[in-house]
């Protein structure tokens, strides 16, 4: 079985709770945006505009327990059953928000979306804005085929500046450029925060499993940027800090030490990690976590927030991708791998049959990938997967 808890989760769940009331609640006073996971926020942040996330709230209605109904009510309108389930949740919260956790998300003034991560939020914010009648904007990101080119940097960054005309347009506020380096900063030291607890993980015994991290980037993803999340992960930090010097591992007795590529099954979090768990494996490093593991570098503000931003995981080849798998293998001494096909995402789950091979052949350690998705319950086979995990265990612990 698991550890217990971490002390810091209970500060968490409060910490959103207050999140996704004070949405609801300034909406009233000033401007709200929803924005995708990749977006800029900071620049909205820095212009006194409140920002909510529907692939957020997708993934609190999938680990409510409510991912496959809200979906289900997006297909009786209209929206194929291929879509992405973090789309149809957020469009099934809209046309039924009475069965939604929070009754959905308050309706936003703009869209602010980037496509850094997959082309499908670009269709699910333009259906959201032809649905709302209200402005989008649409930041493009070209795909890192090789590396960050100047001229990318210099295309992305003008497109940063039509952003903030954008918002100024639509909101009349402007961007006070002492309260947009506040921002910036705060958002670099959340962000170093978080590395350092993610870093922590190549202790062994690991103090955190995949569960522990992904529940724990919620605070990354919807508060960058803001004293209240730095202050959440100096508490983490600290609480993970004194794990690792007492020489507690997040499960009790760690044999085998795991990384997880893709989105966390966030339907059956605990059900399905405690597979491994019981077996003495722990996920101690992942793929995913580390999307928001990028600091903004110094230097001039859009510029660098331009690097960020172009430079996320899901917008770099294969081969980076690879090639990051082999490197967190070796630093976290990591015995086997396990990627979530993912059925709901597309960019992440293509070509991982490519890099589980690449990857095997470059460490020696064995792979495994399940199918399933990460909200819809629809689309996993309890009993399927339960035995292709044991037969992983039993490879890892024969040593083949």
């Amino acid at each position: 079985m698991p550890a217990k808890r971490l002390q810091s989760t209970r500060i968490l769940s409060k910490l959103m709770e207050r999140h996704y009331l004070k949405v609801r609640y300034l909406r009233f006073f000033r401007p709200l945006a929803w924005v995708t996971s990749g977006a800029p926020v900071e620049i909205l942040r820095a212009m006194g505009i409140e920002a909510a996330y529907p692939e957020n709230y997708g993934a609190l209605c999938g680990a409510r327990g409510m991912g496959t109904a809200l979906s289900e009510e997006a297909e009786a309108h209209g929206y194929a059953p291929e879509l992405c389930s973090y789309a149809k949740i957020n469009l099934g919260s809209i046309f039924n928000p009475s069965s939604a956790p929070l009754k959905g998300l308050p309706k936003p003034d703009l869209l602010i979306v980037c496509n850094n991560i997959c082309g499908t939020v670009v269709k699910w914010f333009e259906a959201l804005a032809y649905h709302y009648r209200i402005p989008i904007f649409i930041l493009d990101t070209p795909f890192l085929h090789d590396g960050l080119e100047p001229h990318i940097v210099r295309y992305v960054r003008s497109q940063l500046e039509e952003m903030i005309e954008f918002i100024e347009r639509h909101t009349r506020r402007r961007l006070n450029q002492k309260r947009f380096q506040e921002v910036l900063e705060l958002s670099n030291e959340c962000v170093h925060l978080w590395g350092e607890i993610r870093r922590m993980c190549k202790a062994q015994p690991s103090p955190l499993n995949a569960p522990d991290l992904f529940v724990n980037m919620a605070a990354i993803v919807v508060l960058r940027g803001t004293k209240e999340a730095v202050e959440y992960y100096r508490t983490l930090r600290n609480e993970v800090k004194e794990r690792v010097e007492r020489g507690e591992g997040a499960i009790p007795e760690e044999r085998h030490r795991l990384l997880w590529d893709n989105i966390a099954l966030w339907n059956r979090l605990y059900r399905f990690y405690s597979h491994f768990a019981r077996r003495g494996c722990c996920f101690v490093v992942d793929t995913y976590t580390g999307a928001w593991d990028n600091p903004v570098e110094d230097g001039e503000p859009l510029e660098a927030l331009a690097r960020a931003y172009t430079s996320v995981l899901l917008n770099r080849s294969l081969s980076y991708r690879a090639r990051q798998m082999i490197e967190l293998i070796r630093e976290y001494k990591v015995d086997g791998f396990v990627m979530h096909s993912n059925r709901s995402c597309k960019p992440y789950s293509l070509g991982q049959y490519d890099i589980k091979r690449i990857v095997s052949a470059e460490t020696g350690v064995p792979g495994l990938i399940i199918d399933a998705d990460m909200c819809d319950s629809r689309y996993y086979s309890e009993e399927q997967i339960r035995n292709r995990i044991d037969a992983f265990i039993e490879q890892l612990e024969s040593g083949a």
